[in-house]
């Protein structure tokens, strides 16, 4: 949680303000990999917990509809808002709305392993068309809670997978229940092509969303990670060791924990000291590239993995379109199939117009290891 107070505070606020049922805009993470937004959206998913939040919180994936990936949560927060003490039938309300957003989908209780044994509620959410019928269940959904005197948290990880459809449900929904001033928020978690793909989708999207980035820390944050949680177990780490392991990581959160946990393990005795850090570099060069980056590489095909290895000949940062193009001996327009199906895959983004980035930091390094050359047409 270094240096992420100020997104800590945000979303505390934004808790707050949905239990008084007051507006406010609901946050969408964005940033690179390795950054910490899954860390994040657990840590404000317990937040929401310790201040009474019923949440629901998933993962987007490239071939899972939102629908099944919503459903089961949405039977299982329903039924426990039944069974609250209270007066009314919102809660059975809601679960008939949700009986009827599922046949209307074509869910199948095999897809979700979900069983409702009730009849659906005939003209709410049944439509078919998921732009109209997911903002209804959210709505339903919220004044269940509202009923209970309860409040939502919806968080959901890797939210850009969602195609164009599935992201403008989403937004509508929360439009709707803004608009009712509704106990329901959704917290999110997505690449740093997010912000884009719900402006496109929705135009009205900024007015709904704040999209706090989650970036790389600053070299005192960066040394803070490492010293504090080094201190309380009565070990030092030295100046320049914490400036060596900076320099190595430039400040992202998931490789300071590594160099931090080998050094670690490799040092003798309870201070960690330049020669240790460069000790433990080849090992977790090693344990990054057989992992966090092999992942990612083995999910390309070759055509794209010589479009990677073009970008890292050009060096670390974002390059232009044009370039990345002349690197491989092409056209910009022949090179448009394999990059839309890069940033489709989150491998890639678009910092600025015309300019493409890696989306996982020192990717370019580890495409110069696994790939020593490149492919010229």
């Amino acid at each position: 949680m270094v240096g992420r107070d100020p997104i800590l505070e945000q979303a505390r606020i934004l808790l707050g303000r949905i239990r008084e049922k007051r507006p406010e805009k609901s946050l969408l993470l964005t940033g690179l990999r390795g950054v910490g937004k899954t860390v994040l959206l657990n840590e404000i998913e317990q937040r929401a917990k310790a201040n009474d939040f019923h949440t629901i919180l998933i993962e987007a994936h490239e071939n899972k509809p939102l629908g099944p990936l919503l459903a089961p949560h949405l039977r299982s927060l329903l039924f426990a808002l039944d069974r609250m003490a209270g007066a009314g039938d919102k809660a059975k309300r809601g679960l008939r709305v949700l009986r009827s957003f599922l046949g209307a989908l074509k869910i199948t209780y095999n897809d979700v392993s979900i069983g409702l044994d009730i009849d659906p509620e005939q003209g709410t959410a049944d439509s078919g068309d998921l732009e109209i019928d997911l903002p209804n269940l959210f709505v339903s959904v919220a004044e269940a809670a509202e009923e209970r005197q309860s409040a939502i948290a919806v968080l959901i990880d890797e939210i850009q997978y969602f195609n164009q459809k599935e992201l403008g449900a989403l937004i509508m929904a929360m439009h709707k229940v803004q608009q009712r001033q509704l106990p329901l928020v959704l917290l999110g978690a997505g690449l740093p092509i997010l912000p884009g793909l719900a402006g496109d989708s929705k135009s009205y999207a900024e007015r709904l969303f704040s999209f706090p980035e989650v970036g790389a820390l600053s070299e005192s944050e960066s040394a803070n990670a490492l010293r504090e949680p080094a201190q309380a177990a009565g070990v030092a780490f030295e100046s320049d060791a914490l400036k060596e392991v900076f320099q190595l990581t430039k400040g992202y959160p998931y490789f300071i924990q590594e160099w931090g946990y080998q050094a670690w393990n490799l040092a003798p005795t309870p201070s960690i000291t330049l020669p240790v850090v460069h000790a433990a570099t080849p090992e977790v060069v090693r344990r990054l590239d057989e992992n966090f980056f092999r992942v990612r590489f083995d999910r390309l095909t070759p055509g794209e993995k010589n479009f990677l290895r073009a970008m890292a000949d050009l060096g670390p940062g974002h390059h232009r379109t044009g370039d990345i193009a002349e690197a491989l001996g092409m056209t910009v327009q022949s090179i448009g199939p394999v990059r839309s199906k890069l940033i489709k895959k989150g491998m890639i983004y678009s910092p600025a117009h015309g300019d493409m980035a890696c989306t996982v930091p020192l990717f370019d390094e580890f495409m110069v290891r696994a790939m020593p050359n490149f492919q010229r047409a």
